[in-house]
């Protein structure tokens, strides 16, 4: 959801603007919270932050009318400080002093990043969805070299073209994937 689609939505029905907002990123905001407060709070704090997260978002945000691309980062961005402002209440409220010289804690330490693997998710889903775009056979020949790591001969089979056309076609078709992810600010 771009801030021109928003804006648009908002002027037409709020409460349908903050509806589709809430189906497009609540996922995301949970998993950006969660992460920050699994550790100190309960399901019900992790729930009254996401809330706070979308109100901070209705109530505060202005969003600039040129900025055409999608609004998620700032959305993270809100998650984020929103999240870390409660962990550091409920921290207070617990009088817990969190000490970062302590070794016993470093092993408690998790190296698995929600907000990482969101957006990784997310980008393959853009990915995927662009790659479609291209229609046939333009999708296929990308899918099966980049995804499932085919070579040019192996693929030629499958979409019925000789191996020097699929090349051809994957050098098109990943320059017109370049200039649709561009197009929505994705660059390389």
């Amino acid at each position: 959801m771009t801030s021109i689609e928003l804006t648009a939505m908002m002027k037409k029905s709020p409460s349908t603007c903050h509806k589709a907002l809430v189906t497009e990123y609540g996922r995301y905001v949970y998993a950006i919270v969660y992460n920050k407060l699994r550790g100190c709070g309960t399901i019900e704090d992790i729930e009254e932050c996401v809330s706070d997260v979308f109100a901070d978002i209705f109530m505060k945000c202005e969003f600039d009318l040129s900025y055409d691309n999608d609004i998620k980062y700032l959305i993270a961005t809100i998650a984020k400080r929103k999240a870390i402002d409660s962990f550091r209440i409920l921290m207070a409220k617990a009088n817990y002093i969190i000490d970062t010289d302590d070794d016993d804690m470093r092993e408690l330490v998790s190296d698995f990043n929600v907000d990482e693997r969101v957006d990784r998710s997310e980008l393959r889903r853009v990915l995927l969805e662009k790659i479609d775009e291209l229609g046939e056979p333009d999708s296929t020949i990308l899918i099966q070299k980049f995804y499932y790591n085919r070579n040019s001969m192996e693929i030629a089979q499958s979409v019925s073209m000789t191996s020097v056309a699929v090349r051809q076609r994957c050098a098109r078709a990943i320059e017109k994937l370049r200039t649709k992810l561009m197009k929505i600010g994705m660059t390389a």
